[in-house]
């Protein structure tokens, strides 16, 4: 049985925290709908301090961000954009067309189509998450997209040069220095100066997330990526507890809503990583973040086996999951609920989350139960077709429809049918809901 030696908030403090967010989103997006760039500029005042008569940057800005790398800057995002693009083009490949003859005369089929705009979401408040260009517009472009504009609140005053000159490297159409509710709001519903989109993208914090959750169904949305979630899967042959400490810190300074929880068959390594936690906390830049974040939400969980650890970790459907075990591969063939998985302690979900090339946009909030991360399919539509190329065909599905739309009562669909039985198979069947049939039909 699981010991936990160390537990997180309580479900009703998260729900009550959810309320508060929920409240304010759901009001600030009914202002953008109603006044649009109008309300866009009083958020942002309110929220960022920052004001200017177009968010959207001019292409004299971008290309001030983008001069103002250092060239190590500039070699060190464009290799980043490289892995980003490249497993991106190979998920694109793998998504192949299809075109069958089921029956003869009978073809199916369907074709992947790009979505024609999508609205990338960057945060930045506090830090300028410049990656997070990379996994939007790079996995937009690489789907087909027509129109990717992108938002990024402002860093320290002014547009964050680091995330507009990824923007602008990784191919943004459009870029604006917008943030918060006030970004994915307009991005959606559309202004007097931004036209809405097809799908929004992109992680963010609560807000952000709640927003977007609210948005979904006027827009398509990539999935529920609210506050940075990691969990540590270790045992002492994989791991210690310096190393179990430093990548639970590493995540947990995103802010001071991320949960960081351990799961172990081992005491001593919890002991000895919530140690490790306390002596790194004390020199930790980060450490105001990182400790609100541990203090709330952190936790140290002691299971019996692997099979155990496996159920928790399901349980908890994490965004990242790190697996530094003596067996890794276990928990790659057993478990089913995550957002990604970092494989042995060679890697880390810092290598995920800035260069290596899968998708740093995870589920977060328990939704890995039912979706995996954002990927190039996102940005593509799988539409199906059909075509009946013979009389024959034509009359035989017509019969069979016929029968079953009889069965659901469907006379309007049932004819739809029996018009092409009578046309294509020469059978004189009666007008749906009529016995026999008329003089018209006879013929």
């Amino acid at each position: 049985m699981a010991i936990y030696l160390k537990r997180g908030a309580t479900a009703q403090a998260k729900a009550d925290a959810d309320r508060k967010v929920r409240d304010i989103v759901e009001a600030a997006l009914a202002d953008i709908e109603a006044r649009g760039d109008v309300a866009v500029r009083e958020m942002s005042n309110k929220f960022d301090g920052w004001d200017r008569e177009d968010y959207r940057l001019s292409q004299a800005e971008i290309d001030a961000c983008v001069e103002s790398l250092a060239p190590q800057e500039r070699k060190d995002i464009e290799f980043a954009q490289a892995q980003v693009r490249n497993f991106a083009q190979i998920q694109r490949d793998s998504m192949k067309d299809v075109e069958v003859e089921t029956l003869p005369g009978v073809v199916l089929g369907h074709k992947n189509l790009p979505l024609n705009s999508a609205g990338c979401y960057v945060p930045g408040g506090k830090y300028p998450l410049l990656a997070s260009a990379h996994m939007s517009v790079i996995t937009a472009k690489v789907a087909g997209v027509k129109r990717v504009i992108t938002c990024a609140p402002p860093f320290q005053g002014k547009p964050a040069r680091a995330i507009v000159a990824a923007q602008a490297m990784a191919g943004a159409d459009a870029i604006y220095a917008l943030g918060g509710i006030q970004a994915v709001g307009a991005m959606a519903l559309g202004t007097g100066t931004i036209d809405p989109v097809d799908i929004l993208v992109g992680p963010g914090n609560a807000f952000v997330a709640e927003a977007k959750r609210q948005l979904y169904g006027r827009v398509g949305i990539d999935l529920f990526a609210g506050p940075t979630e990691t969990l540590v899967i270790a045992d002492e042959i994989g791991c210690d507890g310096e190393m179990a400490a430093t990548d639970l810190l590493g995540q947990a300074e995103h802010g001071p809503d991320s949960p960081a929880v351990l799961i172990t068959n081992s005491e001593k390594l919890a002991r000895e990583t919530m140690q490790w936690v306390e002596r790194l906390l004390e020199i930790l830049p980060t450490a105001d973040y990182a400790r609100k974040a541990w203090e709330t939400f952190g936790e140290v969980i002691v299971c019996e086996s692997y099979e155990e650890m496996v159920r928790v970790a399901d349980e908890i459907a994490s965004e990242h999951v790190q697996v530094m075990t003596a067996d890794p591969d276990y928990f790659l063939d057993n478990m089913t609920n995550y957002g990604a998985l970092f494989l042995g302690n060679r890697t880390n979900v810092s290598f995920g989350d800035k260069v290596i090339g899968t998708n740093h946009t995870l589920p977060t909030k328990k939704a890995a139960r039912y979706t995996g991360g954002l990927w190039v399919g996102k940005f593509i539509k799988t539409c199906t077709y059909q075509r009946v190329t013979t009389d024959e065909a034509s009359a035989l599905i017509g019969e069979y429809c016929s029968r079953l739309c009889a069965l659901e009562g469907f006379a309007g669909h049932g004819e739809q049918a029996n018009i092409r039985v009578r046309r294509f198979g020469g059978r004189n069947v009666p007008y749906a809901g009529q016995a026999e049939p008329t003089p018209e039909t006879a013929a």
